[in-house]
């Protein structure tokens, strides 16, 4: 088996989902809570990547870094290389396109919340941040956990997104998906039957987990109310 890819996948999956969950916290509260009367076009916005073909994402996230658009420019001169066929440029792609499955089950979770707690907390004299640390996140932790989880394994399993915007550069961009699609082009189904079989356990593995760890904290809720 190549563990090369593998080792490649996990530290974008793991950097992925450390971006999400900083960027991801603030959107996510702001679509819980807002009551602006244009918040479905935001949301609209975060979902779209759950509807567009991958390969259709991928092209315009390409000509968006490329090296004729100012955010590819830029890079270019700051760094003296360019984000497509990169690490730095597969990250990039792979944020956009999870972005919603980490967004929408913590704002979901947000929305939920009992807004008496929340109110009683201000009214307390605690600040936004501190109620948020204290009141909002601990009661919401299903929704965190189950988003990072389904971001992670979304991450490992992409593969139009990280072709087009990675290509397929061997210990640069070759994820486990492309690794598997190289193995059955060259025939070798042996190999991608292991890197499939270990990918469909994976996927198996942390959906569980998702699943026990919700089940737990539901179950204890009503114990600490």
């Amino acid at each position: 088996m190549n563990w090369q890819p593998i080792v490649l996948t996990i530290r974008i999956a793991f950097t992925v989902c450390a971006i999400l969950l900083v960027i991801g916290m603030p959107i996510a509260y702001w679509l819980a809570f807002t009551q602006r009367r244009w918040k479905f076009m935001a949301e609209a916005l975060t979902a779209m990547p759950l509807v567009l073909p991958p390969t259709v994402l991928g092209f315009y996230i390409l000509v968006a870094i490329g090296p004729h658009s100012p955010v590819g420019r830029l890079y270019q001169e700051c760094f003296g290389r360019g984000l497509p066929f990169s690490f730095q440029g597969l990250v990039l792609a792979s944020v956009i396109y999870s972005f919603p499955f980490m967004i929408q089950p913590i704002a979901s979770a947000f929305a939920t919340i009992d807004r008496n707690l929340i109110s009683a907390s201000l009214i307390l004299g605690a600040s936004r941040l501190k109620t948020f640390f204290r009141v909002i996140l601990p009661l919401s932790i299903g929704g965190v956990v189950t988003g990072i989880v389904l971001s992670f394994a979304h991450t490992m399993g992409e593969f139009g997104v990280a072709l087009m915007v990675g290509g397929n550069i061997p210990g640069a961009t070759q994820t486990i998906a492309i690794a598997i699609y190289d193995d059955v082009q060259a025939l070798d189904y042996k190999s991608a039957n292991e890197t499939a079989l270990l990918l469909l356990a994976f996927s198996f593995i942390t959906l569980s987990i998702t699943y026990a760890v919700n089940r737990r904290l539901w179950a204890a809720w009503p114990l600490a109310r």
